[in-house]
Parts: structure tokens; C-alpha cells; sequence
């Protein structure tokens, strides 16, 4: 037997005898494995099982081990996420640690930081939140105005930005920040950490048109922090910025992940019904949902190339935004074809002549909106796609 099929036999029995069988069924919006200080687990499972991988390493198998990871190669990388999909299980672990700030650490964080952070990230013990947006900058992120002033040992930051994804919960934030209001806007920018439990810290939460609060305004009251998270260097936070946004966009891109879920088919036959040949009534539906299906499957060997191609540690670029943008369009289109398989019944906000599963459609319909703004518009994508990876002109 080859080595390598000696490592999936060894993932395989691991997760046979560790991954709970709750842990292999489609999430619950309510019960995000994402961790942190104030973490409450609505299913007991989800928190033995982020305990049990992050004892391994498998929360972010491919870091070092030293910093918390289970130190995989390209190859093991690809086994284990086969295995994972091949038992439906869930991601022991989400979050912007380990998807954003984590890899930005390891290209761009110092030794102290990565052992300060790191490991904390993988275990789930701190959850942290982004601060890049505001009022006055949103898709021109470069003209941000909260500022970072030097002060012997600390940087004294002041401030307010906005759609601050989970900052209610969170405990640490990465930040962007102006350090030279003289400098061309681009190279006055530092990206520092700090704990938002820090003094002058202030957080509300919007509520969405889907009836959810995962967005917040952030408010920054001389706010302290030590020198010591500047991460990269004074006035260069823009690099470490556009980096951390092509992880956010891959992230983004791989919407809905490796779980399987209640396909589009099986509501199609559920909810309109099948002819005498058990094909979806539905002629025109059923055309619609293959081709989704198709889309689906042709996107997702591409992530997976895409994946195997960069597993050697190789940190995402323009591609990213092509993944974001064609991800986001085939979640936004998914939810579209559910409204017209349940018709009324995926458009109901509560009562008893409505199942759970429609209800949660119709918010994940309303908040699958949001999926071509966050991370970067749409449009912002595609001029990135067409000078980056197209070479076309301005």
C-alpha cells in the first residue's frame, strides 16, 4: 500500500471514530463552529467536534504545526478534504481567523505575533472581526479616515467603520488604518490589531433586511494599542490589506463549501412534482435546475484545481475575485430558483402554515443579496478579472 493510501486510511478510520453523526448533517444557521471567548454552542456536538480536530491540527490542517495546523502537504490537503466530503461532515471551524487574518499572519506577521495568535486561532478560542469599511469608504476602501497616532509605545486609533461583520461577538479586530494623512492615500495606511475589549471600543449592530444583525458599526474612542501589532510595516498596511481581501474573496467564492445539502432537485420533486417518467414536472424548471447543477459541478472542480494548485502555501491572487464573483452569482441564483420551486411558501417570515426549512429560505434568499457587495462589489470584481487575469486595456 502507498504512503498516501496509507494517510487516507488513517483520515478516514480518524474521522469514522471522531466525527459525531450530528456533525455529518447539513448547519443550522444557528449553530456556526466559529469559536471565541463568548462562544455558546447551541449543539453540544459542534463544540466537541471543533475541540477534537483542533487537538489534531485539522482546523487549519495546512499551517504549521507549531502554530497550531497539522503541517499537511499539497497532496494530504486534497485527501483529507475528499474524506470530509465523503462523510458530509461539517467544517470543524469558520471564521475570519482562519479564513483572512490567520493566512495574512503567516505571510506577513512576525514570529511573536504567529505564536500569539495563531495557535489561538486554531483551537477557536478568539474570534475576530474586520475593520475596513466606513461611511466614506466602501468600494474606494483607500480613502478611509480613522487614524492610528503615534504615542510612545502605542498607537492611539480613532474612528468608525462600518458593516463590521460579527463584531458584537468578536474579540480581537484587524484594522485598517491612516498613520500619514500626508501621504498619497495608498501609502498612509497601517493594519494593526487590537482587542475589543479595549477602552473607547464601541459596537452596534444593523439589522437587515433579512431580520439578521451580522453587520455593526464600530466606533474607535482613542483607542489603545501596543506598537507591537503593527503587522508589516508603518505605512505599508495596503499590501497586507489587498492580500487579506484575495483571501476573503476565495473565501467567498467557495460559498455553500464541500457539506453536501438538500439539492435543488429534491425540492423540485418535492414541492412541483415529478411526471410519469419521475423527471420533474416542470419542463422549463427542470432545464433551469440542470443547468444550475451543471454550473455547480464545473465551478467546483475548478476550486478544486485551483485548490490543488495553490495547497504548495502560495498565497491567492486576481483569481480570487473571479471565484467571488462567479460564487456569489450561482448562491444568488440558487436561491432565486428555490423561490420558484416553493413559490408562496419561500416567502413567509413566520406562522404555522410555513416549515422551518422555508423559513430559513426566505432569509437566506434576502441575505444572499448582500453576496455581490461584501468582500468587494461585484463590479469591483470584475475590473479586477478584466485587468488582472484578462489584460485588457483601461
Amino acid at each position: 500500500m502507498s504512503d498516501m493510501n496509507v494517510f487516507r486510511a488513517e483520515i478516514r478510520d480518524w474521522l469514522e471514530a471522531n466525527c459525531p453523526p450530528a456533525m455529518r448533517t447539513p448547519m443550522p444557521v444557528n449553530e456556526s463552529p466559529g469559536g471565541g471567548r463568548r462562544a455558546k454552542f447551541n449543539n453540544p456536538d459542534t463544540k466537541v467536534w471543533l475541540d477534537r480536530c483542533a487537538d489534531k491540527g485539522y482546523t487549519v490542517a495546512s499551517w504549521p504545526k507549531q502554530y497550531g495546523g497539522a503541517g499537511f502537504d499539497k497532496a494530504q490537503i486534497v485527501v483529507w478534504q475528499e474524506e470530509m466530503r465523503r462523510i458530509n461532515a461539517r467544517p470543524p471551524h469558520v471564521g475570519m481567523g482562519i479564513s483572512m487574518i490567520g493566512p495574512a499572519l503567516l505571510e506577513f506577521g512576525t514570529e511573536e505575533q504567529k505564536l500569539e495568535h495563531l495557535p489561538q486561532i486554531a483551537r477557536g478560542n478568539i474570534w475576530w472581526c474586520q475593520g475596513y469599511s466606513e461611511p466614506g469608504a466602501g468600494s474606494d476602501l483607500a480613502s478611509l479616515r480613522t487614524s492610528a497616532v503615534d504615542d510612545g509605545d502605542d498607537f492611539v486609533i480613532n474612528g468608525h467603520k462600518v458593516w463590521t461583520s460579527g463584531a458584537n461577538f468578536a474579540d480581537w479586530m484587524f484594522c485598517l488604518v491612516r498613520t500619514d494623512p500626508d501621504a498619497p492615500k495608498h501609502e498612509g495606511i497601517s493594519f494593526v490589531l487590537f482587542d475589543m475589549e479595549t477602552p473607547g471600543v464601541g459596537v452596534k449592530p444593523i439589522k437587515l433586511i433579512s431580520g439578521l444583525s451580522p453587520f455593526c458599526e464600530t466606533f474607535l474612542d482613542d483607542v489603545r494599542t501596543s506598537k507591537s501589532n503593527l503587522v508589516h510595516e508603518l505605512n505599508k498596511g495596503w499590501t497586507v490589506g489587498k492580500r487579506l481581501l484575495q483571501y476573503e474573496r476565495a473565501s467567498i467564492g467557495g460559498i455553500g463549501g464541500a457539506q453536501k445539502s438538500k439539492s435543488l432537485e429534491a425540492y423540485a420533486r418535492e414541492y412541483v412534482g415529478v411526471d410519469v417518467e419521475g423527471k420533474v414536472s416542470d419542463v422549463s424548471l427542470r432545464d433551469s435546475v440542470l443547468h444550475h447543477r451543471m454550473n455547480d459541478k464545473a465551478f467546483a472542480l475548478t476550486l478544486r484545481r485551483a485548490s490543488q494548485e495553490s495547497a504548495t502555501g502560495r498565497a491567492p491572487g486576481a483569481l480570487s475575485s473571479l471565484f467571488k464573483y462567479y460564487g456569489t452569482e450561482q448562491n444568488k441564483g440558487k436561491y432565486e430558483l428555490l423561490l420558484s420551486i416553493l413559490g408562496t411558501q419561500a416567502v413567509g417570515w413566520g406562522g404555522d402554515t410555513f416549515a422551518e426549512n422555508e423559513l430559513t429560505t426566505t432569509r437566506a434568499w434576502l441575505r444572499s443579496k448582500a453576496n455581490s457587495i461584501e468582500g468587494g462589489t461585484s463590479e469591483i470584481q470584475l475590473n479586477i478579472i478584466a485587468k488582472r487575469i484578462l489584460a485588457l486595456p483601461d
